[in-house]
């Protein structure tokens, strides 16, 4: 009713500009954005936090304004199932004495090998990084599927990769910890695959890490695929460097302001720079100009 009583002012010319100067707070109210998003930016150790140990990559966090993590097995950092109930704790503790919140795991289970001893390690592989996940403080555990194996009907590998995703998700939400299927893989990554995986992967924990592939512009283009799969989102994507050329990020973010995403925008890297810190602070800022204009 604000909005509507501001356009009627203002539609009244001389009378409008008056009503105008006499209402400041109205101006504000009527053009500002309707939703202020609170989508969040943080980091993947990928593959700009790969070399760095837990207490460096806390820091460099945040001196860089990235305040969420998303660590990676086989970094430097360390952090494994093989950790003990100690030295689990001693991860939690690093996280929950800084500002910087441990997100969750990015791990490589995946789940579309025809053989079925494959499958089950992966299963149990990732119920591993889910345990540990829960001990470190984080809230979910990334997966994917890799692709189509040869001589095995497509349908059929979609189905398994969908089942194998409920089974995960039902032990993780015992666990408090959210399955983040990333778009990945050859031939999965296509947003119709991934569509049809989730049709089979029903349960609530099953969620999508969108992953900004160059696939996501083939077909009927960006908004088609994104909407394919918005339903399923986690809390948790996946970015390049947002000022990479051959990616619509602004049309990325304005999809994501319009569905109210609330979930971690997590930069995974793709380049080599010397400074990590500077890079990491030069990304946090395109992030907000990004977001802003999403907004505006």
């Amino acid at each position: 009713m604000q909005r509507r009583k501001f356009i009627n002012q203002v539609s009244g010319g001389a009378m409008g500009m008056l009503a105008l100067s006499q209402n400041p707070g109205l101006l504000a109210e009527a053009l500002s954005p309707k939703y202020k998003s609170k989508m969040k930016f943080g980091f993947v150790t990928y593959l700009w936090g790969k070399d760095m140990k837990l207490p460096q990559l806390i820091s460099s966090c945040e001196k860089a304004g990235m305040l969420g993590v998303e660590t990676r097995t086989q970094h430097a950092h360390g952090v494994e199932p093989s950790l003990n109930a100690i030295e689990r704790s001693e991860v939690k503790k690093r996280f929950s004495d800084s500002p910087v919140s441990l997100i969750g795991y990015g791990s490589n289970a995946q789940y579309h090998d025809a053989d079925a001893a494959k499958l089950k390690a992966n299963i149990e592989l990732t119920k591993s990084y889910i345990k540990l996940m829960h001990d470190c403080g984080g809230s979910g555990v990334k997966v994917k599927p890799n692709g189509f194996p040869k001589g095995v009907p497509r349908e059929q590998t979609i189905e398994q990769i969908g089942k194998a995703l409920n089974t995960v998700a039902a032990f993780g939400d015992d666990y408090g910890q959210e399955i983040r299927v990333e778009v990945h893989g050859r031939g999965t990554s296509d947003l119709n695959v991934m569509k049809a995986i989730f049709d089979v992967a029903d349960h609530k924990n099953a969620t999508i890490c969108w992953n900004c592939n160059s696939q996501d512009l083939e077909g009927k283009g960006l908004e088609h695929n994104f909407d394919l799969v918005k339903d399923r989102f986690g809390k948790t994507l996946h970015v390049r460097e947002l000022d990479a050329k051959g990616y619509p990020y602004q049309n990325l973010f304005n999809k994501l302001n319009e569905i109210k995403y609330t979930g971690w925008m997590l930069l995974e890297a793709r380049t080599n720079p010397t400074d990590k810190v500077k890079a990491m602070k030069s990304q946090n800022a395109i992030f907000r100009k990004l977001l802003k204009a999403a907004q505006s």
